[in-house]
C-alpha cells in the first residue's frame, strides 16, 4: 500500500507540472476510462466452472483496482490542475512585478522563482514550456520548451551563480545531445566565462546572461530560437558568415545531427528542409 502511495503522489507531481489544462482534461477522461474496464472485466456472479476459478479471481481483482481508480485517479489529476493553475497565476504576477522593476528585483529571487520567471519569459515569446527541475537548485534540465515540431532544453542559473563557467554549458548540451532536442538555452542574471561563451558558440546553445535576461523579461531580444530559419526569400542577402544553399540558394542554418556517427554535432542545413535535403560540414 505505501508502494502505491508513493507511485499515486509521483504521478500527481508530474501532473502539477504540466499545463493546467491537461490535467483538468484527464479528470473525466481518466474516470471513463476506469468505469469502462470495470465494467469491461466484471466478475460473473456465479462460477460453474472450478477450472476457470483462477481466471475469475483475476478478473475480480482488475475489477476492483478499476473501480476504486475511476475515484482516485480523476481527484489527483484535479488536484493537480488546481496546483498548476495556482503556480502559473503566481509566476504570471511574479513575471508582471519584475518586468516593471529593477535588477535588484532578480537578485532576490529563490532558485524557484527565478525558474518560474524565465519560464513565463519564454511563454511570451510564444514557447509551450514544463517545467521539469528537480528537487534542488541545480536539478539539471529546469525546462523542457516547445514551439512547433521543435523541442528545445533551458538551464536556469539563480543569481548566485554570478559567473556560470563551461561546465554547464557542457552539461546541458551531453543531455540535447542524448534527447535530441533542437536547441538549448542557458540563462543567467549573472555572467559567462569566456570558456562557456567560446564553448557555445558555433553550436544551438543560447547563452542569456543579465542584460539578456532584461531583454528576455521586456521585449524578448534575446528569445529567439537558436537555430532561426532566415527569410525564404532569395532576395534577401543572407548575414555575414552564413553559407548559401548551393541547390536552391537559399540561406542555411545550424541544425543538430540526431543520429548517425556525428550525433550532437552541428552542421548547416538548407532553410528549405524538407524540400531541400543539401548539407554542409562546419569548418
Amino acid at each position: 500500500m505505501g508502494r502505491r502511495k508513493g507511485e499515486l503522489t509521483l504521478l500527481m507531481e508530474i501532473a502539477s507540472k504540466w499545463p493546467w489544462k491537461v490535467s483538468a482534461t484527464l479528470v473525466p477522461v481518466s474516470y471513463v476510462v476506469c468505469h469502462l474496464i470495470a465494467a469491461a472485466v466484471s466478475p460473473p456472479v456465479s462460477i460453474t466452472d472450478l477450472s476457470a476459478m483462477g481466471s475469475v479471481v483475476i478478473r475480480g481483482y482488475i475489477h476492483t483496482f478499476a473501480v476504486l481508480l475511476q475515484y482516485i485517479f480523476p481527484m489527483i489529476f484535479l488536484v493537480a490542475a488546481v496546483v498548476s493553475f495556482v503556480r502559473r497565476s503566481r509566476s504570471m504576477a511574479l513575471f508582471d512585478d519584475v518586468r516593471g522593476g529593477s535588477k535588484a528585483g532578480i537578485a532576490n529571487l529563490s532558485w524557484q522563482e527565478f525558474e518560474a520567471l524565465v519560464g513565463e519569459g519564454f511563454r511570451h515569446r510564444g514557447f509551450e514550456v514544463t517545467e521539469r527541475g528537480g528537487a534542488g537548485p541545480d536539478g539539471g534540465v529546469d525546462l523542457v520548451m516547445a514551439r512547433g515540431h521543435e523541442r528545445f532544453m533551458v538551464q536556469c542559473k539563480q543569481w548566485r551563480a554570478q559567473q556560470v563557467s563551461v561546465a554547464v554549458v557542457r552539461e546541458l548540451y551531453g543531455v540535447m545531445a542524448a534527447e535530441r532536442v533542437a536547441g538549448g538555452y542557458v540563462v543567467t542574471s549573472g555572467t559567462f566565462t569566456k570558456d562557456a561563451k567560446e564553448f557555445a558558440a558555433g553550436r544551438n546553445i543560447e547563452l542569456i546572461d543579465g542584460q539578456g535576461l532584461d531583454g528576455l523579461l521586456r521585449d524578448g531580444q534575446s528569445a529567439a530560437s537558436p537555430a532561426v530559419a532566415r527569410p525564404k526569400d532569395s532576395s534577401i542577402p543572407a548575414e555575414k558568415g552564413v553559407p548559401m544553399c548551393p541547390k536552391c540558394k537559399k540561406p542555411m542554418v545550424v541544425r543538430t545531427a540526431k543520429k548517425g556517427s556525428n550525433v550532437g554535432g552541428s552542421f548547416w542545413g538548407c532553410a528549405q528542409y524538407p524540400k531541400c535535403r543539401q548539407t554542409l560540414a562546419m569548418v
